[in-house]
Formats: structure tokens, sequence, C-alpha cells
């Protein structure tokens, strides 16, 4: 049996705070959802100014890149590459650059995903987020 590392609360307002000071520091109103490695959701902040469409798009991302153990941004370059059948994926929704896992020693703790500005750019906010705590 393995034994896996799980975040906390504070964890979770580290991360949160990080990703919110990156936004702010470029001015970018965005979402940003925490989620735990089952896709549940720990943490959610709409930023003055972002859209409410990324109220969901946010935590559709982070519940993907959760789930999949991986960026999202993969799911998007393998739909850019031609595999279209790709969008039947069950309960996958977020599936744009953005949503980015948290690993711990080859195990997913959760995942970040932020949405409201250029994608390369939710991905930005979201790894400084992750970085916070030292991964």
């Amino acid at each position: 049996m393995k034994t896996q590392a799980t975040l906390e609360l504070s964890d979770v307002k580290a991360i949160a705070a990080a990703a919110e000071a990156e936004a702010m520091k470029n001015n970018w109103a965005v979402s940003i959802a925490i989620v735990d490695a089952g896709g549940h959701l720990l943490h959610f902040a709409r930023l003055d100014g972002a859209a409410p469409v990324s109220s969901h798009i946010a935590p559709a991302k982070a519940n993907t890149a959760a789930l999949g153990r991986r960026e999202t941004k993969g799911y998007e370059d393998v739909i850019n590459g031609g595999r279209t059948s790709f969008l039947s994926a069950p309960t996958i929704k977020g599936m744009l650059e953005g949503g980015v896992p948290i690993m711990k020693d080859g195990f997913c703790l959760g995942a970040v995903g932020v949405s409201g500005v250029k994608s390369n750019e939710d991905a930005q906010i979201a790894k400084a987020g992750i970085a916070a705590i030292g991964l």
C-alpha cells in the first residue's frame, strides 16, 4: 500500500492567494477554481470584471485536469490536431488550456483551473498558484 499526500486547507489558501496575486499583478480579470483529486471543488473565486461564463469554465478545467492527471492543454492540442471525436469523451468539459494538475511524487492531489484571459495566461496563473506550495 502506498501513502499519498493530500491537499490541506492551508495549501488551498496558499494556492488561491498566489494565483489571485498573479492575476492582479497583470490586471487580468479571471475566475480561479481549485479541486481535489476527485475533481470536487475546494475553492472558487471570480475576480472583479471576470466574465460570468468564466465561472463555469474554470471549474471545468480544474475538474478535467484532476481527473485526467494532465494539463488540459493536452486535450486542446489533441482536438486541434484533428481528433475531434475526443469532444465526445464522457464527463470531460474543460478541454481548453488553463487547467493544471497539482502533482506530488507521481500522485495527483488536485488541480487549478483558470478562465478569463488568453489560455496560456490562464495556465500561467494556475502554475503560479501551484508554485506557492513548492510544487
